[in-house]
Parts: structure tokens; C-alpha cells; sequence
């Protein structure tokens, strides 16, 4: 039986702070929030998120691996904070009180101090969330506008309830989230990502209510994160889904899947959408919830550098104060002549050059087809005109095409999607797509990605058997693929396929090469290391999001001989977005990590 958990209120660091308040849910399942708000009485925008990290654990405990770097490189980020409330993810309270905010942090059901069943991305824990909203609403020291900031999980679940419309939902800032459960959380274009089953155990199941005094403690309160009360593992098991089964047991985008993503379109409210050129998971989803959105008033800001930097330093800080300032408060911060999209172009430096966009895609691209010449192995605009193959093991090094040394700086930016002929020796096969950058000396520049301190320019992928076409949602820059059924390949027999690369950015100087390599497995950067590890995964320019289950790409059917077709009426390319240089720019570079090179 649940024990009672007391709501407890104290003023401390210049704040009233009300520990786990009690939330109420249709269903009688009590869900348990921090409020902090300011010592003064008066009405106050809330900022919230909700979700299942438990909102006791400190960053710097739950996180540490996370945490020290991030400070160490980036000491704005304890500017006006003494760290005490700090969480993984969500906002400081620190930084966001004293400007007359009231920052609502809520336990998911099922996770931390909440009790219930723990289902992620659940239609009821969206529904509870929109009752969670709409309770921050109307409370006495709330203005009756409730905005959304966080990360990741924070983020997914903010484009999965603000399309239900909660009425005192104002505004959101989605940080790096995906949009689809299956196309970017758990299948990458049908190939299972075994992300879910690494990440479930260690950060999910972790803070599950009932771990109780197994758990960490919240530092300010001295509670367990994770109670009050301590549960069997058998309690434990029975009181949530099974994450990483429930995806064996549903191979293809069925209603499972639909239900735990974002009705995009049925988004109205005023939305900055924040990407990171470079998640494996959540890259896409910040670009395609945008695009979907059909809110008048919405802002795209692309960033690269980790998955949290940018969330956390000043000029994150700085684009989430002006946004909720216009939309909560009323105020005049500028955020009317803010660019629709702003993106933070990447260089091989390790810089970013900061710029003002009307659009995404831009206007001013240029689509350019690189042809996969198999004959000499080149990678050129010139189109093949005698049909060659090239063969490979589907798990062995695969076939990388490389251009000849660019004449000029060359930025390439925006989404992009490749058609490729293949056949194999097998009913089936996967690809995948590595594109990379390579100096005059052919060694690989490593570019900083969220997860990965080392990793490519853009990837893509897709199983054979899933190349089925929607054509209305298809668009020449980004098939889509319904994902619903299998279309086995005949052995020996080409086809065409149709691969979408998520969106990049990077300006290739005079004298460096683009190539794309393609294989039948996860790519990983030559050499012997070390690697750096995350989730018990070496990184070795994939970060942690492989696709190795056995189960899911048994040896017999995907560790066949592929063969690529080229040339004559079959040609395999790459269509990329060559963006000429454009007379308009927004002043300001920004660096980053001096990327490493093979």
C-alpha cells in the first residue's frame, strides 16, 4: 500500500518551495510536484516539465559523468546558482525564480515520488500531464499561463501533449526531443535501435516509485527519490511495462508506436523547437516537429556541441528567457523581430557561425545529386552512363565513395536522402549510410555530436524489406515510409531504395573531400582507440544507438553479400543540399571543441 507522502513548504535561497504537492488525476492516482516560486505573493508564469527522472535527484549525483565536464568547460552554466536544485534536463530554479517565474517539476506516474503503473510515452501519462498542466493553471500564485522547457525526455513529452491543448498551455520550448516513437526512439527506417534497452534500466528504472531506500536521496529534503515506501522487485516488475519487450514484440509500426507519438499537426501553440545537428535520436524530430506544427507563431534553433550544453549555457539561457518572456509575461524582449529559423552553421574548426534564416529547407538550395559510381568508386555530380555492381559482406567494411578535393568551401545544409539500387544474396538486407568529411591527407574529421565526442557529418538507414513509399508525405529531400509491412526482397533481384538522411550542417573547405560510406552494419571510425563509453557502448562515431540485437538482424538473412547497382538507368546517388553563400548574415561565431581527426 502506498505510504502517505507529506506536502511540505519552506522558504530557502530567496525561494517558497513546496515539496511534493499533491496533484490529483482523473483516476484517483495521486502524482506528487516541487513548486518554486518566488517569497512574494502575487500571480506568477509557470514553466514546467513532467516526466520520469524523479525531480529529488541532483544532477551532480545522478549524473556525474555528465555533470564535470559540462561545468568544467562551461562555468556560466552555475552563474547565479548555488546548484542546489539543479536536475538532469530541466531548468534551474536558480536562474529562473528571481525573474518572477514559478517553476513546477512533476514525477511521471510511476516514476519517483508518483506511484501507479510506469508506462513511457503512454497515452495516460500524456493525459495525466495535460491535467498537470491545467492544475499549474489555475493555482493562486499562477498568471494562468503554463509554458514547457526541458530536455530529451522533457522534450518528447512536450510535443506529445501539446497536441491534446491543454487551455492553459502558452507556450513550449521542445530541447533536443523526438517526435516519433518509432521512426527516431526506437527503429531507425525499421532496424531496431537497442538505445531503449540500455537506456530503460540505468535511467528509468532506476527512479521507478517504490525503489525506495535502494535509491538516492534528494539532498534538500533528505527523501528518498524514488518512495516513500520500498518495494520487492516482483512489486516493482508488476507496476510497469516491459520497454524493451514490448518493442520485440511489435516489429513494425503499429498502433503501439502511434499512440506514443506527436499528432504534429494538431499542435496550435506558440513553439521554439530546439535541434542538435547531431542525436540519433532526437535530431529529427526537432526539424519534422516544426515543420508539422501548424502553430502561426513557431522558431527553429539548430546548435550543435553535447545534448545538454547549449540547454544550459548563456546563450541557451538567453533564447528561453526572450521566448517566455513575449509569451508569459507579456514583455517586450525582442522575440517579435526573432528570425524564424536560427541556425549555428558547422565549420571543421570546431566553430559555429551563427545565422539568420526565413525558412527550412532553405530557398536557396541548391539539390544536387552525388552519384555512387561503381566502376572507379568516385563520388561525382556526373552522372555514370555504363551500369557497373560492386558487391560487399553485408557485416564487413562495406564500399565508402569519396569526391575529389573541393575546389572551394562548400556548405552543405539541410535534410537529404539517397537512392540507392541494391540486391542481395538474401530476402532481405539493411543499409547504412555514413557521410563523412575527409582532409587533403584522407583522415576523417570528427565532428562533435550529442552523444559522441567524435562523430560523422549525417547518417541514414533503411531495411529492404520496409522500402515501401508513402507518396503523399514523401518529399524528394525526405522519403517516408510507412513502416506498416515487409516487401522481402527476391535474392539477386535489384531494387531501388529509397534512404532518408537525417538533417546536417557543414561548410567542406577547398581541398577536403565528401564521401559516404555504405554498409550492411553500424558504422565505427578506423583505428584501435580507446573509445569512449556510454551505457556500456564503446563510441566509436555512432555514440550509443546500435543496431546489433540478434534477434533483429539474425546473421542467416542480413549477413548476406550485398551488391550495388550504378549507372545506366539505374543510378545510386545522394541528393544533398548545397546552400550557396547568401549576402545576409547574422554577425557571431560561436566555438566549440576543436574536433580530433583519424
Amino acid at each position: 500500500m502506498t505510504q502517505h507522502t507529506q506536502h511540505k513548504s519552506e522558504v530557502r535561497d530567496g525561494m517558497r518551495v513546496d515539496w511534493d504537492v499533491p496533484i490529483t488525476m482523473d483516476d484517483g492516482v495521486v502524482l506528487r510536484a516541487d513548486v518554486f516560486r518566488p517569497v512574494a505573493d502575487g500571480s506568477y508564469p509557470v514553466i514546467m516539465n513532467h516526466g520520469p527522472y524523479a525531480k529529488g535527484m541532483a544532477f551532480q549525483e545522478g549524473f556525474p559523468m555528465m555533470w564535470e565536464p559540462l561545468v568544467e568547460e562551461y562555468p556560466e552554466i552555475l552563474d547565479g546558482s548555488s546548484n542546489a536544485y539543479q536536475n538532469w534536463e530541466t531548468v534551474d530554479p536558480e536562474r529562473w525564480v528571481p525573474d518572477g517565474y514559478a517553476v513546477v517539476r512533476v514525477d511521471s506516474r510511476g516514476a519517483g515520488r508518483s506511484p501507479g503503473l510506469l508506462d513511457i510515452f503512454s497515452p495516460r501519462e500524456t493525459l495525466d500531464y495535460a491535467a498537470c498542466v491545467e492544475w499549474a493553471g489555475t493555482r493562486s500564485w499562477s498568471n494562468g499561463k503554463v509554458g514547457l522547457l526541458g530536455v530529451s525526455y522533457y522534450a518528447v513529452s512536450q510535443w506529445l501533449v501539446a497536441a491534446r491543448q491543454p487551455p492553459h498551455l502558452a507556450a513550449i520550448i521542445p530541447w533536443e526531443g523526438a517526435t516519433d516513437y518509432y521512426r527516431e526512439f526506437t527503429h531507425h527506417a525499421g532496424l531496431l535501435n537497442t538505445f531503449v534497452s540500455k537506456w530503460y534500466p540505468g535511467q528509468v528504472r532506476v527512479a521507478q516509485h517504490g525503489v525506495g531506500d535502494r535509491g538516492l536521496r534528494n539532498p534538500n529534503t533528505g527523501e528518498t527519490i524514488a518512495g516513500p515506501e520500498t518495494l520487492t522487485d516482483e512489486e516493482l516488475a508488476a507496476n510497469r511495462r516491459d520497454s524493451t519487450a514490448d518493442l520485440r514484440a511489435h516489429p513494425l509500426n503499429d498502433v503501439f508506436y502511434r499512440e506514443r507519438s506527436a499528432d504534429l499537426p494538431k499542435i496550435t501553440v506558440p513553439l521554439l523547437s530546439a535541434a542538435n545537428w547531431a542525436h540519433g535520436l532526437h535530431s529529427r524530430g526537432g526539424f519534422e516537429g516544426w515543420a508539422q506544427a501548424s502553430s502561426e507563431q513557431k522558431w527553429l534553433e539548430v546548435h550543435g556541441l553535447g545534448h545538454v550544453t547549449e540547454f544550459y549555457t548563456a546563450r541557451g539561457l538567453d533564447l528561453q528567457r526572450r521566448f517566455f518572456g513575449h509569451f508569459l509575461k507579456g514583455q517586450d524582449t525582442g522575440w517579435d523581430r526573432q528570425p524564424p529559423v536560427q541556425l549555428n552553421v558547422r565549420h571543421v574548426d570546431g566553430s559555429f557561425e551563427q545565422r539568420a534564416e526565413l525558412e527550412w529547407p532553405l530557398a536557396r538550395t541548391e539539390w544536387t545529386k552525388f552519384y555512387l559510381r561503381t566502376g572507379d568508386g568516385s563520388l561525382s555530380t556526373e552522372a555514370p552512363v555504363d551500369r557497373h555492381t560492386a558487391p560487399f559482406d553485408a557485416l564487413g567494411e562495406g564500399l565508402t565513395f569519396a569526391t575529389e578535393p573541393f575546389a572551394e568551401p562548400t556548405e552543405i545544409t539541410g535534410p537529404a536522402a539517397a537512392r540507392l539500387v541494391v540486391s542481395s544474396s538474401t530476402t532481405d538486407a539493411d543499409l547504412f549510410l555514413t557521410v563523412r568529411v575527409l582532409d587533403p591527407e584522407g583522415r576523417d574529421i570528427r565532428f562533435v555530436s550529442a552523444l559522441d565526442p567524435a562523430g560523422v557529418v549525417a547518417h541514414g538507414w533503411l531495411r529492404a524489406s520496409h522500402r515501401a513509399l508513402d507518396a503523399e508525405r514523401s518529399l524528394p529531400y525526405r522519403p517516408w515510409h510507412p513502416h506498416d509491412h515487409l516487401d522481402p526482397l527476391t535474392p539477386g533481384m535489384a531494387v531501388p531504395l529509397d534512404i532518408e538522411i537525417w538533417p546536417t550542417s557543414v561548410v567542406v573547405p577547398a581541398g577536403y573531400r565528401l564521401a559516404v560510406t555504405v554498409q550492411g552494419r553500424d558504422f565505427e571510425f578506423p583505428g584501435d582507440g580507446p573509445w569512449p563509453r556510454s551505457f556500456g557502448v564503446e563510441m566509436k562515431g555512432h555514440a550509443v544507438f546500435l543496431h546489433n540485437d540478434p534477434d533483429d538482424r539474425p546473421t542467416d538473412l542480413f549477413g548476406g553479400v550485398t551488391t550495388l547497382v550504378s549507372g545506366g538507368d539505374e543510378p545510386s546517388y545522394l541528393l544533398l543540399p548545397v546552400v550557396p553563400e547568401s549576402p545576409e548574415r547574422v554577425e557571431g561565431v560561436r566555438r566549440g571543441p576543436v574536433p580530433e581527426r583519424v
